[in-house]
């Protein structure tokens, strides 16, 4: 199957316990909507059943269908979870966006001059952040907000920013 066909949902973590269970860092909107996916695969194809998950801190904590040991869970750690495009339901709202569908879209000044392209989409806790790769090959942080980003065309892979000043120049210009 096409990467651009796949959606990241998670990453398997650390093992919790001695049973088996792994943590999972949930890339959903409801981190508990993970097991509502079916089953999950990895990029070698290998599929994933949840049989059961439950909050913890800053993860949440699943049971996966073959893995009954500590050992095993412990193979699982870094294993990326990913679900196949057509199973997610379309965006609600016109201002909701998959992460993966803002990767490769190209940023725009309102002078049409370009900022760069989005490599990835943070979140440090404080809200989403686009990393853009600027045409000079740094990476700037640029928040993700209707202020910042007041346009955005999926389709176009175009991006229409108002970026605060000063956030694209370069450090060693001055």
């Amino acid at each position: 199957m096409a990467s651009d066909e796949l959606v990241l949902l998670g990453v398997i973590g650390a093992p919790h316990g001695i049973k088996g269970e792994v943590r999972i860092k949930a890339f959903t909107g409801d981190p508990l909507a993970l097991a509502e996916y079916g089953p999950l695969t990895d990029e070698q194809g290998r599929r994933f059943e949840i049989a059961s998950l439950r909050p913890a801190k800053e993860v949440v904590v699943a049971r996966l269908k073959g893995v009954t040991s500590r050992e095993g869970a412990e193979t699982l750690n870094g294993v990326r979870l990913f679900v196949e495009r057509s199973r997610l339901a379309a965006p609600e709202d016109e201002d909701e966006f998959l992460q993966a569908d803002l990767v490769g879209c190209s940023v725009f000044a309102p002078d049409r001059a370009i900022l760069g392209k989005v490599t990835a989409v943070a979140n440090y806790g404080a809200g989403d952040l686009l990393d853009i790769e600027t045409p000079d090959g740094r990476s700037v942080l640029m928040p993700f907000t209707k202020a910042f980003a007041p346009r955005i065309d999926i389709v176009g892979r175009r991006i229409e920013a108002l970026p605060p000043a000063g956030l694209f120049e370069d450090d060693d210009a001055a």
